[in-house]
């Protein structure tokens, strides 16, 4: 990105230095993208090609849901939570290039918050009760991310570690409320008689309690996708690559690096809110042992194997999350392995997966494939355009 992108018209350099992530933005006087060329039946605004992505994609997910079993139902459900707080983690790290570690704790945040309000005598409605996890787990980002504005590569992740080491313990500390140890029992919300219906209407088969929580799980992960990719492709999304790729020309530009650090762990925070929340319910119990410091690690590497920076990737990195360990587990028990070793050889193999894409594909999956299809279009229009030159050169023609 060159200075003449990032230099805003109406302010001198250095002169917006002290101004808030809304009244400037390192993209928001950028050219738009050029026009694309050829015939498309896609819509032209980004909101309603991203509305018709989100039809699409509720329909493939009720089918999915539809034609799978119940086990198969409760592990779309572990991914939804996954892919969710893997998503923010995308907009963090990957668009923003700060390194978290913590997200396990944010998750743990929101997970309680859940937990504590379902065990109301008459709880909230649910949308209520994740709102609030998302608004309490937003705080706590907001003060990380305050606390941690200035903080780069190691020492960035420094923090977060000690974030995500120090906030499970707080549920030790504070047993009479938090349960200790032992956690908190959730309480699933049990399935409206709409739901059903809605089941019996479209497949005719009967409406369990797994396949509710599956539905939640997949319902929040849409809504969350869908409202990170309309982010990540306005001015704000612009603005934080800027202060990724190129910070001290973001700067000269009259960027306010600290609060667009912020506002990017504040986002990040919100989802892992969410993604705790929707935990909470599936697992039915919010415990210190299930947001470890391996929660934090597991969504990182989820982000890296699908390639950093992309939400389509964060998504394919928790499927790999969920559905390796149990097929692997699987695949040695046919193979003469006892469970326990069985169950070492997932972790195993995870981590052989990890090494392998790390060598042959260090952008992640959806990203070395841009990458070469990247590579392939220019290829394809240099030569093109050097046939087009040798066409019209002089003495050319017979």
């Amino acid at each position: 990105m060159t200075m003449s992108e990032l230099r805003t018209p109406e302010d001198a350099p250095g002169k917006a230095a002290s101004q808030a992530p809304g009244e400037t933005t390192v993209a928001a006087d950028a050219p738009s993208a050029p026009a694309r060329t050829g015939r498309t039946f896609l819509p032209e605004s980004t909101l309603l090609r991203h509305l018709l992505v989100l039809l699409i994609a509720a329909v493939v997910a009720v089918a999915v849901l539809e034609l799978t079993d119940s086990f198969t139902n409760s592990q779309l459900a572990q991914l939804s939570y996954y892919a969710i707080a893997a998503g923010g983690l995308t907009v963090l790290t990957g668009m923003n290039g700060q390194i978290s570690l913590g997200h396990g704790a944010l998750m743990a945040v929101g997970a309680y918050t859940t937990a504590l309000f379902l065990a109301a005598e008459e709880p909230l409605p649910l949308a209520v009760i994740f709102l609030a996890a998302v608004v309490v787990a937003t705080l706590v980002g907001a003060l990380v991310g305050v606390a941690a504005a200035r903080l780069h590569g190691p020492y960035l992740a420094g923090a977060t570690l000690a974030l995500a080491v120090g906030i499970p313990g707080l549920a030790i500390y504070f047993h009479d409320w938090l349960g200790g140890e032992q956690g908190l029992r959730v309480s699933a919300p049990r399935a409206p008689e709409s739901f059903d219906a809605f089941i019996g209407f479209v497949s005719g088969g009967n409406a369990s309690n797994t396949k509710w929580l599956a539905y939640i799980g997949v319902v929040c992960l849409l809504i969350t996708y869908f409202l990170l990719a309309n982010l990540v492709r306005s001015r704000i999304g612009r603005t934080w690559r800027a202060v990724r790729d190129q910070e001290v020309a973001a700067e000269l530009a009259g960027i306010n690096l600290g609060a667009w650090r912020v506002l990017a762990f504040v986002v990040s925070a919100a989802a892992a809110g969410l993604a705790g929340g929707v935990l909470a319910i599936v697992v039915r119990l919010a415990a210190p042992s299930g947001f470890t410091i391996v929660l934090s690690l597991s969504l990182l590497t989820a982000i890296v194997i699908g390639g950093l920076g992309s939400l389509l990737g964060a998504l394919l990195g928790s499927a790999l999350l969920v559905f390796l360990p149990p097929f692997v587990t699987n695949l040695g028990a046919d193979f003469g392995l006892n469970n326990t070793e069985a169950a070492q050889l997932a972790p195993l193999v995870y981590g052989v997966v990890l090494i392998v894409v790390m060598i042959f594909a260090p952008a992640g999956f959806v990203g070395t494939i841009k990458m070469r299809w990247l590579t392939r279009k220019a290829k394809r229009q240099i030569a093109a355009q050097q046939a087009a030159g040798a066409t019209s050169a002089p003495g050319s023609r017979g």
